[in-house]
């Protein structure tokens, strides 16, 4: 046996321990049992499923589960019983915490009641397709209120209300549901969260004569500043009343001819002064 086949052997031989030590540690490896590390939790109530606003948590709405301790909840609950019983001011998801800001106060019921901030109040309005813009009017949507009234012959709309929220659409306050698909809702009353003052506005609106919604983008909070809209200024001024006049001896009615245009205004008187290589011009006020 030669050098070369010698040294082809034992290159062969080592690569055969090699792969064979290879195999040998993967299965070692692979009957090795999982080491788990131990991390501290804390327990969490959650939500078993959706639940929209208003709805009055029951015991088998929520669950506990075990939450990092690292990362506690800002305002959770720790025991089922501390959420048992109160209602929903906010929905949430399955499995998402339920924290204080979520959940109305103790023995204050569930529904749209709880949902009402403070120093507002809930006022119902009836609409149609037309006045509910089309359905599209829903839970958390924005909208300015507009009153058309008369008044001794004369019809004027005004907006009277101004970046309104809207609480509910007819008996569904499921802002997400309400959101969906962007579809409409169709509804026969809206319900908004206005101030006491602006609550005795809209009424006195609705019972004197009509009102309209119009739509907001939510991201537009500037207030609605106009000066309302009247029937001369929709339709300008009226026409001259038609003239009697006699066209070939028969008396007939004309138009009038209309107003003779305004006279030029008259221009101004100008002083021109010259002070060496310098020239101006100055008007004088008549």
């Amino acid at each position: 046996m030669n050098r070369g086949t010698r040294t082809l052997l034992v290159l062969l031989f080592a690569v055969v321990m090699a792969a064979v030590a290879a195999y040998g540690a993967f299965r070692a490896i692979q009957a090795m049992a999982p080491k788990q590390v131990a991390m501290p939790t804390t327990p969490v109530v959650v939500a078993t499923a959706s639940l929209p606003v208003g709805t009055l948590v029951g015991a088998t709405n929520v669950k506990v589960i075990a939450w990092p301790a690292d990362n506690p909840v800002q305002g959770g609950f720790a025991k089922p019983d501390d959420v048992v019983g109160r209602g929903l001011v906010s929905s949430v998801v399955a499995n998402e915490p339920i924290t204080e800001t979520k959940l109305a106060p103790a023995a204050s019921g569930a529904g749209l009641p709880p949902t009402i901030p403070q120093g507002m109040r809930a006022l119902s309005v009836r609409v149609n397709e037309v006045i509910g813009v089309a359905g599209f009017v829903g839970p958390g949507a924005r909208v300015d209120v507009l009153a058309t009234v008369s008044q001794r012959q004369e019809s004027m709309t005004r907006t009277v209300v101004s970046n309104v929220q809207v609480l509910a659409a007819g008996s569904r306050i499921d802002q997400e549901q309400a959101s969906r698909d962007g579809k409409p809702i169709a509804a026969s009353v809206v319900t908004l969260a206005v101030t006491p003052e602006d609550a005795e506005r809209i009424a006195l609106a609705a019972g004197e004569g009509k009102i309209m919604l119009a739509l907001r983008n939510p991201l537009d909070t500037l207030p609605t500043t106009t000066t309302g809209a009247r029937m001369d200024s929709l339709l300008g001024a009226p026409a001259p009343p038609p003239v009697e006049r006699s066209v070939k001896g028969k008396r007939v009615m004309v138009a009038s001819p209309p107003p003779p245009p305004p006279p030029p205004a008259p221009k101004p008187y100008t002083v021109e002064t010259i002070r060496g290589a310098k020239r101006t011009t100055e008007e004088i006020i008549k």
